[in-house]
Formats: structure tokens, C-alpha cells, sequence
């Protein structure tokens, strides 16, 4: 069954509220003038709107979008990417052309691949999705980034942003929440899912509230905090990352400072409190 035309259903709803009818006529046919006819009721002089010039740029969008958005799928859970393949099996306009499972791997991918549009996670080993966002958004602007994630607090909301991704859709979506989503992201448009909207908009009509804010942080401090959250030793951080032992006691100070927390305990429960681990990581992690 076809998709429905959505940017003609919006047309023809502005028409309507023009006519300043109360309810919607069944959308005609587009004729090759592309012209809609109006509605046969009692509005006089049965005016008619001419579409021609008004959809001249959905059809270009329509027109480009004939070949098949190129898609990247980035998560480090072969089981999310296989469920995300399998939802977008079915939509002839989009053709998944890779996958990658972890943020290093995304870049080359990338690189290589030259996708429309990535499907970003945010929590992965090496970079995380952020991180990756941030580089794209330097060496290959042309490239959109759509973060796919469950997380639906203030702070990656701001970070999101701020990275460069030009849209931010929860995992729990629908399929047709996500195909609307890629479509939105492939016109030049941005798209955020209505619960993370909403969190941001609350966020924002009550203002910074008080005390340490995740935002305060660089990428590479957020992933110390959370690994130290986890009850990770400093050295065993330093593997992880790749990095000296010296590198991951300076990101621990700069963290406790930046926080104004001076416990491990303390990090852990800020982390906890923004969202940055859940309880069940936070148990695993002293296991």
C-alpha cells in the first residue's frame, strides 16, 4: 500500500482553512496544471486555488527523493540494528548501505560509504555517538546525523544540539514516527521526537535549575564520569579509553571541580540523577 502523500494533505488543508470551511473535501487528483478545484458548497464565486507555483518546492523534494535516501545504521547491539533493518525493509525510498557497531568505525564507515543520513546511537565503545556527531559535523558536513536513542532528559537534548545532529528519535518510536523522522531529516529540516520536545520545552519555560548540570562537561568527562559511576579504577578507565593513567586522574579532577562533587559516591548518584547510568549499570558495574 502506498505511503500517504503527507505534504499534499497539508495543501489541501490550507486550502480549506482559506475556503474558511469546517470540514475537508476527499483530495482530488493532481491534474498535470495542478490545479484543486473548489469544494462545491455554498462559498461564493466557487473559487478556485491554483497549486502550480505553492508545491513547486515539495515537488522537488519529491522529485530528489526518487532515488533512495542512503542510510547508516550505528549501534553497538547487532539485535537493535537488525530490528531497525527490519522495520525499513518495506520502504522502497530508503536503502540501508552499511552498519557500523562502534563510534571509530562510524567515521570510517562514513567516509567510505557516503550516506544521506546516519542512524545515531549515543552510548558505544571507543567515541560515543556525540563525539562522532562532532566530527561529522567537521570533516563531512554534508552528512545529516539523526540520533536514535532512549534517552529523553534535558541534558542530551542541549548536547544533541549542540553536536550538529539535525534531529533526536526514541528508540520506543514507531516505525512510522522514524520513517517521518529520516524523511523531515533528508529535506533539511530538523526533527526531534514529541516526548524529548517536551521535556526540552519544560526545561526551557522553567529555566536552568539549581545545581551541576552533564552540559558543564566535555564528551571525554562525560565518559570518565560514567565509567567511574560504574566503579571502574582509574587504570581500568585508562584501558578502556586508551589512554594514560595520568590522562584519567586530570578528567577526574576537572569533573569533581566543574560538579562540585568530591565523591565517588557523589558522581555516582549525579550520574544516576541525570541519566548518564541506570541502576541496573550502576550494579552491574560493582559486581
Amino acid at each position: 500500500m502506498a505511503r500517504p502523500c503527507f505534504w499534499f494533505l497539508e495543501l489541501v488543508i490550507r486550502s480549506e482553512l482559506l475556503l474558511n470551511m469546517n470540514t475537508l473535501a476527499s483530495p482530488p487528483a493532481i491534474s498535470k496544471a495542478a490545479i484543486l478545484p473548489a469544494r462545491p458548497s455554498g462559498t461564493p464565486g466557487a473559487l478556485r486555488i491554483n497549486l502550480a507555483r505553492s508545491n513547486q518546492p515539495e515537488r522537488s523534494r519529491i522529485e530528489h527523493m526518487k532515488s533512495p535516501i542512503k542510510l547508516l545504521l550505528v549501534d553497538d547491539h547487532p539485535v537493535v540494528r537488525r530490528g531497525i533493518s527490519s522495520c525499513l525493509a518495506r520502504e522502497e525510498h530508503l536503502k540501508i548501505v552499511g552498519e557500523a557497531a562502534d563510534g571509530l568505525e562510524a567515521i570510517r564507515k562514513a567516509k567510505e560509504l557516503l550516506p544521506d543520513i546516519i542512524l545515531m546511537d549515543i552510548d558505544m565503545p571507543h567515541m560515543n555517538g556525540l563525539a562522532v556527531t562532532e566530527v561529522l559535523r567537521r570533516e563531512l558536513p554534508h552528512i545529516k546525523v539523526l540520533i536514535l536513542s532512549m534517552h529523553s532528559n534535558t541534558d542530551y537534548v542541549v548536547s544533541i544540539i549542540q553536536s550538529g545532529a539535525r534531529g533526536y528519535i526514541l528508540k520506543a518510536a514507531s516505525t512510522e514516527e522514524l520513517v517521518k523522522a529520516i524523511e523531515i531529516v533528508e529535506s533539511g529540516e530538523s526533527f526531534f521526537s514529541p516526548d524529548v520536545a517536551r521535556v526540552a520545552l519544560n526545561q526551557f519555560v522553567r529555566g536552568p535549575g539549581e545545581g551541576p548540570n552533564s552540559s558543564q562537561l566535555t564528551n571525554r568527562e562525560r565518559e570518565v564520569l560514567v565509567q567511574i559511576s560504574e566503579g571502574l579504577s582509574n587504570k581500568e578507565i585508562a584501558n578502556h579509553l586508551g589512554v594514560g593513567v595520568r590522562t584519567v586522574e586530570t578528567h577526574r579532577e576537572r569533573i569533581m571541580r566543574k560538579l562540585n562533587i568530591h565523591s565517588v559516591a557523589g558522581l555516582t548518584k549525579f550520574a544516576i540523577s541525570k541519566g548518564l547510568i541506570t541502576l541496573r549499570e550502576e550494579a552491574n558495574g560493582k559486581q
